[in-house]
């Protein structure tokens, strides 16, 4: 067995039980990604003290679910995202390897890290296997994520079709064919990889030119992975709303949701209105007023 899959099976307990103890925050994380703002925003000051309109955080928001569905409400969603890890964890390696294509020998991060000169093959070499992994990853897991984003969309018009797993997967297929599972699965492909090789690329620079210890390169790909994770977060936002859009859920449709005949119309939208980063901060959330959207 690759040690890569051998990694990842051995880490899945533990990721089950964060994603179980998290999918609340992430549940409202989602319903802010799609635009929905049940609660008004307050009138408060900024950290520097400056005027401003404040929408509640996600603790709120969470207290908000739990009183329209009840505590086990707040976990809509969860079982297709726990499949969708289990599916990522025991098919990921095998996809790859069915098509034929070889991985670098390089695995992890912590095997380039040392007092030697960094060499760029090695970086390539990460970047290139966490970019194929990461596609089949996806390839495998996505369709569980849009069945899991749209039964949490469902809290907004209360659909029944999509209260249960099996409900929902029924009603994506009825909806959109095989293709409904794989709705916004390209931007979110496209910022992942970016977010991988671009942190390749500045991991080398940075380990080459600024870092020259051991301990200190241990953390140099985890800070730059965020770094770039925060500056494609946009994408996921574009993502999360295209795996709505146009669905029958009241989420996907006018006025909860515009018209998005495709994702690129979609990033221009919310790019425009100043919506690309919603849900990247869940403490302090400011509100934006909005702009006449595409109808």
């Amino acid at each position: 067995m690759d040690e890569y899959e051998k990694a990842k099976i051995a880490a899945l307990p533990s990721q089950l039980l964060v994603t179980t103890i998290c999918h609340p925050m992430e549940y409202a994380k989602v319903l802010i990604q799609i635009g929905y703002e049940p609660l008004a925003p307050r009138r408060s000051t900024t950290l520097f003290g400056r005027p401003a309109m404040i929408l509640p955080n996600v603790f709120q928001y969470i207290r908000h679910i739990k009183q329209q569905d009840g505590f086990l409400g707040c976990y809509k969603g969860l079982s297709a995202r726990i499949l969708g890890l289990i599916a990522s964890s025991q098919l990921t390696t095998k996809v790859v390897y069915a098509v034929g294509i070889d991985l670098p020998e390089i695995e992890d991060p912590p095997n380039i890290i040392n007092d030697d000169e960094p060499k760029a093959e090695d970086y390539f070499k990460l970047s290139r296997r966490g970019m194929i992994l990461h596609i089949a990853s996806n390839i495998v897991a996505y369709p569980f994520s849009v069945v899991s984003i749209r039964m949490m969309a469902s809290f907004i018009g209360k659909e029944e079709s999509y209260s249960s797993l099996f409900g929902a997967i029924a009603s994506i297929y009825r909806d959109d064919g095989i293709l409904g599972f794989f709705h916004g699965f390209v931007p979110r492909l496209l910022g992942d990889l970016t977010c991988i090789a671009t942190t390749g690329v500045l991991a080398y620079y940075v380990n080459k030119h600024l870092v020259k210890t051991k301990d200190l390169r241990y953390y140099t790909v985890p800070l730059l992975t965020f770094v770039t994770s925060t500056l494609t977060y946009p994408m996921v936002v574009v993502s999360t709303c295209m795996a709505v859009a146009g669905c029958s859920l009241q989420a996907g449709n006018p006025p909860i949701m515009p018209k998005y005949p495709t994702w690129h119309l979609c990033w221009r939208e919310l790019f425009r209105s100043k919506q690309h980063k919603r849900g990247s901060s869940l403490i302090f959330r400011y509100y934006i007023a909005p702009v006449a959207a595409l109808q």
